[in-house]
């Protein structure tokens, strides 16, 4: 199929329905294009979306700039501040843009959210921190850091303070308008926000009937960490930085994205050598992730031998990458322009051979995963998530693989250096524990075989490029396939060429209300395995 072939059929829909449609300039988006709407069409924009099957991507909003010091708004006496509201769609590999504007002074508009469920708690998080109200939302209660500033001040306004307002203690989180279920024999467990383990903050409410869960709701939000507004005023290596610090299992990829969307903004052409790095880095975490995760899955269900195996092969892999790489997890490795570190003749070797001692490793663990009857009695048809629900909620990744949908950037929107590479994407329809657990095993086997392709093809050249410098308001957009799925990253620069807007969408945005969805019918027991096997990340939701 051609680039945009959906395109004018999904602008016909709107202009027959009377909806003002504008084009918008898309240099800094490639490959996305850009559509202007009013903000009375912002809801029906998705609508008609939803019926052509287009999966979104993400919501997020933009306020006016903060100024920078020493400088006023450049704003005319007589122009009204505005919220610049963007929302990201998917249809064959092609993203695009929507745009809309709404004044600062009444932030309104449609909600997305009633045809893309997913996008729940993306809109609230956009009411939280920046204002904006969607007059139909169906669950518009706060979402983020919900007792740490008052109603009506938001934290990506102007006006409001870095430090926040309020040094004291953040008083105890009450009143939350958890969804109840009554009738005979119907209970409720709360879990959390504090945890027995070491993972972050998360509050789930389970309501149950004997041991059958008949609905979860879990509360996030306890570990917001105002990255985007900590974004504001940095230069381009300090943002990097802190991408690499939204979540630390995903420092790659973070990077990778926001690295992506400042390049694009400013024009930079990195190094081939680099981009090859850069996979080979992106390769290399999502291994450590999928071992480290298929030894838990199997350690919540009793088998803590597969559990102490991949531990085991997860530490030598991450110190390998702390000697070849300067970093167990890889952070800060990639930077604006490249990447930071080089290898030479003999590393290559050594990670050849190490990739090889891996595949000899994981071959009689996962033979026993696939294999062993007391591990399937716990994980086949555990956990179910229908390919439906995984669609309406925009999973991709591992979770949406597992359920049936094949959808992955390195094949399908590709990115040097995957682009010159053959990724295969298969996918498993059981959509059970067992079926995440086979897409890993795949992703861990295939990303053995792309590395070394990536070392065979390693050009000579630089390993970064200067970073041109960004026009006022260029904007840029990164895609990036993590071990998680689609990473999304928007940037747009203000006038001294520093960073006016950074936003970071995780895939566990979108996997979260999976896990509410696929621990429906199951018995409570089963909650640590479905939640593993789904790992949606708590620090990479919490902003």
């Amino acid at each position: 199929m051609k680039p945009f072939d959906w395109l004018s059929e999904y602008r016909e829909r709107l202009d027959d329905e009377g909806r003002l449609v504008r084009d918008a300039d898309h240099q800094g988006l490639t490959p996305a294009r850009r559509l202007r709407l009013e903000a009375e069409d912002w809801g029906a924009a998705a609508r008609i979306a939803a019926a052509m099957g287009l999966r979104h991507a993400g919501v997020f909003a933009d306020p006016p700039d903060l100024a920078p010091p020493a400088q006023t708004s450049t704003l005319p006496d007589d122009e009204e501040p505005t919220i610049t509201l963007r929302a990201v769609l998917e249809q064959q590999g092609d993203y695009l843009v929507l745009e809309t504007q709404v004044p600062l002074a009444l932030p309104e508009l449609p909600s997305q959210t009633p045809w893309y469920p997913g996008l729940d708690r993306l809109e609230r998080h956009a009411q939280d921190l920046v204002g904006v109200r969607f007059t139909d939302h169906p669950h518009p209660h706060r979402w983020t850091r919900h007792q740490a500033w008052r109603e009506g001040r938001f934290p990506l306004r102007a006006d409001f303070p870095l430090a926040g307002e309020d040094q004291r203690r953040t008083q105890a989180d009450r009143d939350y308008p958890f969804e109840a279920l009554t009738g005979d024999g119907v209970y409720q467990i709360p879990v959390g926000p504090v945890h027995a383990g070491i993972i972050e903050p998360g509050h789930f409410r389970f309501h149950a009937e004997g041991e059958t869960v008949l609905q979860l709701e879990a509360r996030l939000g306890y570990v917001h960490k105002g990255i985007e507004r900590l974004a504001v005023g940095r230069d381009a290596v300090g943002l990097a930085r802190l991408a690499g610090r939204i979540s630390g299992d995903s420092t790659v990829a973070h990077t990778w994205a926001a690295c992506q969307a400042l390049e694009r903004a400013s024009g930079c052409e990195v190094p081939a050598r680099a981009l090859v790095l850069r996979g080979l880095l992106c390769e290399r975490e999502r291994v450590a992730n999928h071992i480290g995760d298929i030894g838990a899955i199997c350690n919540d269900v009793g088998m803590a031998f597969i559990h102490m195996q991949c531990a085991r092969l997860r530490e030598d892999w991450q110190r390998a990458s702390q000697a070849h790489f300067g970093h167990r997890l890889l952070m800060d490795r990639i930077i604006p322009g490249g990447v930071a570190v080089d290898l030479d003749a003999a590393a290559v070797a050594t990670l050849r051979a190490e990739h090889e001692a891996m595949r000899r490793a994981i071959a009689p663990i996962f033979a026993i995963v696939d294999e062993l009857p007391s591990l399937a009695d716990r994980l086949l048809t555990t956990g179910h998530l229908q390919t439906k629900d995984a669609r309406t909620l925009g999973c991709t990744g591992y979770v949406a693989k597992a359920s049936g949908l094949g959808f992955d950037l390195r094949r399908d929107a590709p990115y040097p250096p995957y682009d010159a590479l053959a990724v295969e994407v298969p996918v498993q329809q059981e959509g059970d524990v067992a079926a995440r657990v086979r897409m890993r095993m795949h992703e861990v086997r295939q990303s053995l075989n792309l590395m070394d392709e990536l070392l065979r093809r390693l050009p000579d050249g630089p390993i970064a490029a200067e970073l041109p410098a960004a026009s006022a308001g260029a904007i840029g957009l990164g895609l990036v396939e993590g071990w998680r799925g689609e990473v999304l990253a928007f940037v747009r620069f203000r006038n001294d060429g520093r960073i006016a807007r950074y936003f970071a969408r995780d895939p566990s945005w979108f996997t979260w209300p999976a896990l509410e969805r696929l621990i429906h019918g199951n018995i409570v027991p089963d909650f640590p395995v479905c939640n593993k096997s789904v790992n949606a990340s708590y620090s990479g939701q919490d902003l």
